[in-house]
């Protein structure tokens, strides 16, 4: 196993950390979590699962080899920096730039930029004949400053979040407010923990944020929703991405026409924008997790997001699931959701 490092986004406390942990799981790299910094995991695994992380994880931003790591002191990075073997991984003739990235305030004594020209410096006296190049190097070199850490390596991939971005709700033919955002849904889908060619249900599928997102990493999907317009609407919007669904139907959730799927994946109607057809988000909950041992076997799992009042992952708990973890996701004044991972027993 190698050392490596990622930087997550920022855009949530935990979600990022959870979504990668799940992405080595699903694609079966045996693995170990060796630190936890603000927008910083550690992990011990094979290097040729950055290649999956690449293809499925939408939180995380910057994959790496991990050279050093050590307080965010010079006296200490330049130390470690000094017993680094830096010519193992770069050769007399290539280019190579530094950056360093700080994350919030920390270890404000240290600049940046003249980190990054000493840096620099350093890996130029220990490999002989490498030069520098700023605007297109054959290697980077890629430093983060965190809760007054730095953690040092050698960067294998960047993560841009620029086709989410042109996913988005109002990006989509057929747009709802309710629709659930591309990152946001991506990361559901990776926390159930489908594999490439599984079977993804989403029996209420809206705007159909997660059916994309599930066949764009190369699973199965099927939806349902009670509302003609809604899956009409759907379909568009998988056509659009280029997702042809195994199946998609008008279908109430209670009683959905399909056997069995690997995981489930789902984001009930809330919320004013929402049609509850008259019935309560919990009890829609509910009355849905009470009917869903003929769809999953055991070990299998359920993402859903719901508001936070209902507290899902008790939900889920009481009708005799176990409940692996929730996260809170800030919306708006009015709506934090509950984003919980259950899995039958």
């Amino acid at each position: 196993m190698t050392k490596l490092f990622f930087l997550m986004s920022g855009e949530h406390p935990t979600l990022p950390f959870s979504e990668l942990k799940a992405i080595l799981e699903t694609e079966g790299f045996r693995h170990k979590v060796t630190g936890k910094l603000k927008q910083i995991m550690r992990v011990e695994t094979d290097v040729e699962s950055i290649k999956s992380i690449v293809h499925r994880a939408a939180m995380t931003r910057v994959c790496n080899i991990e050279l050093t790591y050590c307080d965010a002191t010079t006296e200490e990075i330049f130390e470690k920096v000094r017993s680094t073997p830096l010519e193992d991984f770069l050769k007399k003739g290539e280019t190579f730039v530094v950056r360093v990235r700080r994350i919030g305030e920390s270890a404000p004594q240290l600049v940046s930029e003249e980190l990054e020209r000493k840096l620099g410096a350093a890996v130029l006296r220990k490999v002989k004949g490498a030069k520098v190049h700023l605007t297109n190097p054959d290697k980077t070199f890629f430093g983060v400053i965190t809760e007054d850490k730095f953690v040092f390596g050698l960067r294998l991939a960047e993560i841009f979040p620029k086709p989410f971005m042109e996913r988005r709700p109002r990006k989509r033919p057929f747009f709802h407010p309710s629709a659930m955002p591309s990152k946001l849904a991506r990361c559901m889908v990776n926390l159930a923990q489908p594999k490439a060619g599984e079977l993804v249900l989403d029996p209420f599928c809206g705007t159909a944020s997660m059916l994309i997102e599930a066949g764009l990493i190369g699973c199965r999907v099927v939806g349902f929703d009670a509302q003609k317009r809604m899956v009409r609407g759907s379909l568009r919007n998988l056509i659009y991405y280029g997702v042809q669904p195994d199946g998609l139907a008008v279908a109430d959730a209670q009683n959905l026409p399909i056997v069995k799927v690997d995981c489930i994946v789902t984001d009930p109607p809330y919320g004013r924008s929402s049609t509850t057809m008259g019935r309560e988000t919990e009890q829609i909950v509910k009355d849905f997790l009470s009917r869903v041992d003929g769809h999953i076997q055991k070990g299998q799992r359920i993402c859903i997001a719901a508001p936070k009042s209902i507290k899902i992952g008790k939900v889920g708990r009481e009708l005799g699931f176990k409940h692996l973890e929730s996260h809170s996701v800030y919306v708006h004044r009015s709506l934090t959701r509950e984003i919980a991972v259950l899995e039958r027993n």
